[in-house]
């Protein structure tokens, strides 16, 4: 047995990368699975990403966010032939584990990633009931204080009341547009 070979089996492995490569370490060695015949102990390789809802001049946009920069997910078998195809992928540093020898990923914790990657649309669900003041911190209204009339856990948006010009105006705003006072 040689020093990279485990005997976990086909298990998940993170490999480290410079941050920023990892769609290209991933597409590379998607490349040199096939070039090299490893489909039989390289089975999946992974950029874990999520969905993330941003708001820019008020406006709200989804974005797909790296979940762990500078690190790709690969699930193989470790033999020295798999561990050397992985380890000698361009812009890859090493696997993360002891010495040489990878560590596999906890499969709670896999469950748990592939949920995060998994969810279709991010949910947003604050902490917010009718009657609360909440401060507006983005968006026309910013620094301004309202009063929550509606919550529309569903639309992620709020409706509440802010004092402009000495008259109270209703305002329809996003959850990530405000914070609890």
């Amino acid at each position: 047995m040689a020093k990279q070979t485990t005997d976990y089996g086909r298990q998940w492995y993170v490999i480290h990368t410079y941050s920023g490569y990892e769609e290209n370490v991933a597409r590379n060695l998607r490349q040199r699975i096939k070039s090299m015949h490893m489909e039989d102990k390289i089975f999946d390789v992974v950029v874990p990403k999520e969905k993330k809802i941003k708001i820019k001049n008020g406006k709200r946009y989804s974005v797909e966010e790296r979940i762990f920069p500078g690190y790709v997910l690969v699930e193989m078998i470790v033999t020295d032939d798999s561990w050397y195809v992985v380890r000698n992928t361009p812009n890859v540093t090493g696997f993360i584990g002891v010495d040489t020898t990878p560590t596999p990923v906890n499969k709670d914790e896999m469950l748990g990633i592939k949920k995060k990657m998994g969810e279709e649309a991010p949910k947003y669900a604050m902490d917010v009931k009718v009657g609360d003041l909440v401060k507006i911190v983005d968006g026309p209204f910013k620094n301004f204080e309202g009063k929550v009339q509606e919550v529309d856990q569903n639309r992620g948006r709020i409706k509440a009341l802010v004092d402009i010009f000495g008259r109270e105006t209703p305002v329809e705003l996003d959850f990530l547009q405000v914070k609890k006072s």
